[in-house]
């Protein structure tokens, strides 16, 4: 099929339920499989660094500071990238929408596993001193401009592939490549800490994770080398559409509907980070705090929970193609609530089984409000500038949600002695993500070509026309 067939039989049709030829179908799923991969393999070296920022990094980097304020540097380091996921996500964006999608993820890729593998070779605090914690962070940082990137290409190429009538399934597919990464990364750690436990672990076992970063980025750029270009960016290219500066059209035409957009996001951050930030490893295997599990049962319970929450990730992604994002996202919130207030309590019972009834809790309302994110995005953004607008909302609500929470429950538990400071913040940035989605209108199958721009410029915010 030729790219203009292609545009054609993706982006023409206006109306849910269209239909596809075989060859069309085929790269749809030649698209899925690489989406899945290729953010699985990213999102496995950005939570590979925050698992070990707990475990390992504030003893063999930040070791000289003390045990406290080691452990809320680590996490600083950790929340660190986020900053610099807005770089990411504005260089994405801007070249995005001006050269595509397919060519921006393989550069996301091969950033973020060079960055990784270079953390597996870093020596420690006591070989190199300060050296070693200030070329971690530099390497951290490429990892907040390349995750920063990585997610709007990625939904991107999903969706505007996707049946109108499937875009939720579909742009789950790289959504579940979030908790997959979490589940590689924990499950690399795990095997690890069996196969080198105590001082073992300490001295070559974490290394070992990050090294394997190198085989998994050549297998994500084999599978993304073959996918072809979005049929919706291919469209506006053949016919010399495209923005010569989409962020300043963005910031200029859509600043509202990019910050409801970026709360929806941080309302399910926020919450994600207590595990995929590193503070739940950390809380329950400090051996001078209340918990005190060993530190492979914990990342086997991580492990755990993040099968469960790829499976609700990918069941709102499926849920939200019948009964609309809008709506799965109110339900997902209210679950989430209810995980929340669960979190701790369970956890601080010290018992294996509850620490597992928590995290799996806690994954059915992360899920629900994270697998439809995909396809709410693409929906809410004009064709021109959507790589743009997917990218800056999703970069804003990290910030605003996941970058500093595991740094925050840290001195909120320092601060106060207990828990409970914790749980009312994830509480509140809950209620944040939710009050912003009752503040968008549903744009289920909304046509997404570049013939329908005027249509998609009419504003989902309620009781707005344009922003």
């Amino acid at each position: 099929m030729t790219t203009s067939n292609a545009t054609k039989a993706a982006v023409s049709p206006g109306r849910p339920g269209t239909s596809t030829s075989g060859q069309q179908a085929k790269e749809q799923r030649r698209v899925a499989a690489a989406t899945i991969v290729g953010t699985a393999i990213e999102w496995y070296d950005f939570f590979l660094y925050a698992s070990a920022a707990g475990l390992v990094f504030k003893k063999l980097m930040f070791g000289p500071m003390g045990p406290g304020a080691a452990t809320i540097v680590s996490f600083l380091t950790v929340g660190l990238s986020f900053l610099f996921r807005p770089l990411g996500a504005f260089l994405a964006g801007h070249y995005g929408d001006k050269f595509g999608r397919r060519k921006i993820l393989m550069v996301t890729l091969i950033a973020m596993g060079a960055a990784t593998t270079a953390i597996g070779f870093l020596p420690t605090y006591a070989t190199i001193g300060i050296a070693s914690p200030i070329l971690l962070v530099c390497l951290r940082i490429i990892q907040g401009i390349s995750a920063g990137g990585e997610w709007g290409g990625a939904v991107l190429m999903a969706v505007e592939h996707a049946p109108n009538d499937r875009r939720g399934l579909y742009g789950s597919f790289p959504q579940i490549g979030v908790p997959l990464g979490l589940l590689m990364a924990s499950g690399m750690l795990t095997i690890m800490a069996k196969v080198a436990p105590g001082d073992a672990f300490l001295d070559w076992g974490w290394r070992v994770p990050f090294l394997l970063s190198f085989v998994l980025i050549l297998v994500g750029f084999v599978i993304r080398h073959g996918v072809e270009e979005s049929p919706v960016f291919a469209e506006i290219a053949e016919r010399a559409e495209t923005v010569k500066q989409p962020i300043g059209k963005l910031l200029r035409e859509h600043p509202l509907l990019v910050l409801v957009a970026a709360l929806i996001f941080a309302g399910n951050n926020a919450v994600g980070y207590m595990t995929t930030g590193g503070y739940i490893q950390n809380y329950s295997t400090d051996p001078d705090g209340p918990i005190g599990h060993q530190r492979s049962d914990v990342l086997l319970a991580v492990t755990v929970s993040a099968a469960t929450w790829l499976v609700f990730t990918l069941l709102a992604g499926w849920l939200s193609d019948i009964i609309g994002r809008r709506n799965t996202y109110i339900i997902g919130f209210m679950l989430q609530m209810l995980g929340v207030f669960l979190l701790f309590p369970l956890v601080n019972t010290g018992t294996l089984g509850n620490l597992y009834l928590a995290l799996i809790s806690l994954t059915v309302g992360l899920g629900l409000t994270y697998g439809q994110q995909s396809a709410l995005y693409a929906e809410l953004f004009p064709a021109s500038i959507r790589f743009s607008g997917v990218s800056i909302s999703y970069a804003i609500g990290a910030i605003m949600g996941g970058a500093f929470a595991p740094t925050i429950a840290a001195y909120l538990v320092q601060s106060t002695g207990t828990t409970q400071a914790v749980t009312w913040y994830l509480a509140g940035m809950t209620l944040l993500g939710l009050i912003a989605v009752l503040g968008l209108k549903d744009r289920r199958g909304i046509p997404l070509g570049p013939d329908h721009e005027a249509e998609q410029a009419v504003s989902p915010l309620v009781g707005f026309k344009r922003v």
